[in-house]
Formats: C-alpha cells, sequence, structure tokens
C-alpha cells in the first residue's frame, strides 16, 4: 500500500460554518491524505456571524508543534491559510524552516487569504502584507484570488476584466516573488469568460481551465478549493488537471447548496455530495496558454 502523505495544516478552526479546518480535514482525508492540524485560533462559528468566541492560539503555537518534534513526526507537506498577525507568520516560517531540514522534498502550499473583490481584509495592514511577502518566498505553490495577487504584487486591482497576457503576467510575477508555481483563482476574462489559471516556472508552462460559475457567495470556498486542489496534486494529478478537478466539486458544491437554499452564511454543503470527489473528469477541458 502507498505511504498516505501527511499534511500539516495550519488553520484555525470554527465550530460552525463550513471553512478552514472543518473543511479541510474531510475533505483532504477522503482524497487519501492525513491531515494533522496545527491550530491557529479557535472559534464558536466564523466571524461573519455577528457573535462569536475566539480564542487566539498563537502563543501556543510554538509549543504545540514542539511534541511533533520531540516525537520525530514526518510531514509530507506543509499547508497555511488565514493568518492572524505577524507573528504567526513568524512562527510558520520558523516550523517550515524546521520541517524542510528533516524533509527537503516536504511540499510547501501557502493560500494568502488576504481579501476578496479588490478589497484587503480590515486585519491586514501594510506590516502583514510584508510579512505574507516573506511567507509566499518559502512556498512551492501558492493560490491567490485576483485581489490578492494584485495585494502581493503591490499592483492595482484589474477593476475591468483582465486579459489572458495580463494574467499570465501576474502569474509569472508571483512567481519571482519565490514559489515555483502560482495558481490564480476565480477570473472573469475580458471575454467574460470564468476561469482559473496556474503557471510553473519550473517548465515555463501556463494552463487555463474554465469552471461553471453559479453567481452565490458562500464563506469557505477558498479553503475548499485548495483542499481538493491540494488533495488531488498529492494524489498525483497534473497541476491543471488538479486545477480543474478542484473546481468541478467547488462549482457543484455551489449549485447543490444554492438550490437547497441553504444559508449562505453555513457554507456550501459538500457532505452530501462526497462520493462525487471520485467522479473524476474523464475528458478535461484546460489549455495550455
Amino acid at each position: 500500500m502507498k505511504e498516505i502523505p501527511k499534511i500539516m495544516a495550519v488553520q484555525d478552526m470554527s465550530g460552525v460554518g463550513r471553512c478552514s479546518l472543518t473543511v479541510i480535514i474531510p475533505i483532504m482525508s477522503a482524497l487519501g491524505c492525513q491531515v494533522c492540524p496545527l491550530p491557529t485560533a479557535l472559534l464558536s462559528n466564523h466571524s461573519e456571524y455577528k457573535e462569536f468566541y475566539f480564542f487566539d492560539f498563537t502563543d501556543h503555537m510554538e509549543e504545540y508543534f514542539s511534541y511533533w518534534e520531540k516525537n520525530d513526526f514526518w510531514f509530507d507537506c506543509v499547508y497555511s491559510g488565514f493568518i492572524g498577525s505577524e507573528k504567526q507568520i513568524n512562527i510558520i516560517v520558523d516550523i517550515i524552516e524546521k520541517v524542510k531540514n528533516k524533509n527537503n522534498k516536504a511540499l510547501i502550499v501557502i493560500d494568502p487569504v488576504m481579501g476578496d473583490c479588490g478589497c484587503t481584509y480590515a486585519t491586514y495592514n501594510s506590516e502583514m502584507i510584508t510579512k505574507m511577502s516573506q511567507l509566499v518566498k518559502k512556498a512551492d505553490i501558492i493560490t491567490p484570488n485576483l485581489t490578492e495577487a494584485c495585494i502581493l504584487l503591490g499592483r492595482k486591482y484589474y477593476s475591468d476584466k483582465i486579459t489572458l497576457p495580463q494574467t499570465k503576467e501576474c502569474l509569472k510575477d508571483l512567481c519571482s516573488l519565490g514559489p515555483k508555481i502560482s495558481l490564480i483563482t476565480g477570473i472573469m476574462t475580458s471575454e467574460e469568460e470564468h476561469i482559473n489559471v496556474c503557471y510553473d516556472s519550473e517548465q515555463d508552462k501556463y494552463w487555463l481551465a474554465p469552471f461553471s460559475y453559479i453567481d452565490k457567495r458562500y464563506p469557505g470556498t477558498g479553503d475548499l478549493f485548495t483542499s481538493l486542489f491540494l488533495g488531488y496534486y498529492m494524489k498525483g494529478k497534473s497541476l491543471p488537471e488538479a486545477m480543474e478537478e478542484a473546481a468541478r466539486f467547488v462549482s457543484l458544491s455551489v449549485r447543490i447548496s444554492s438550490e437547497a437554499e441553504a444559508p449562505s452564511s453555513e457554507g456550501v454543503i459538500f457532505e452530501k455530495i462526497m462520493k462525487e470527489l471520485y467522479n473524476e473528469i474523464s475528458e478535461y477541458k484546460y489549455t495550455s496558454i
């Protein structure tokens, strides 16, 4: 039996609301990975609800990780998402270096959760953005949306629909920050096509994959996408295949949730369609660009 990849997920945990660890653990487990959570914060429910309990785990992260060191645990991947402070970024950078010293082939995946729709989240300031750039430098793969890509690049947000040449420039410039692979999610092109795009700097190749867009917002879909993408990628799917498989499941989850008139605050209903994880695409639509 092939060894199960061990994924360190450095994320927050919300008791109610499908996001972060409550998405990552079931999805990546179903795709054949062992998810080992390293909490950044504990929430009663995610912050889109008016009232929520929040416990900052920052001061406990290093001690928590130290016991993994004492037990000589080995990780195949470190995957981080939303980060709440500069101190957390410093801790994660240090953990990545320790993981890489033990396993120099460990995959580092950073989802730089910083904003959406052209706006930076209120929790981020210029110092945090600078620190995030230092974390991104340690990554093998990053998965920003277009807003986050522009923040990282210090570039004005493309309020008008972005062209393919502009998209390719962004992807290449993101890799110049350090990652080998950049993947930008949820783009609408000047031709009004909804696409995800990625670039492998080592191969100097770009790929585009269209996806079915449903005009309905649910929190946690970014966490769902990156978890799916990483799960399929760790299974051996190629970069564009994993990207397209992830988008397929996210689109289906959004459609099912919308049809069921599920409260948007609770995120997408993915539990009832988990079997769709294994109905992989028979004919991919991605193209090289």
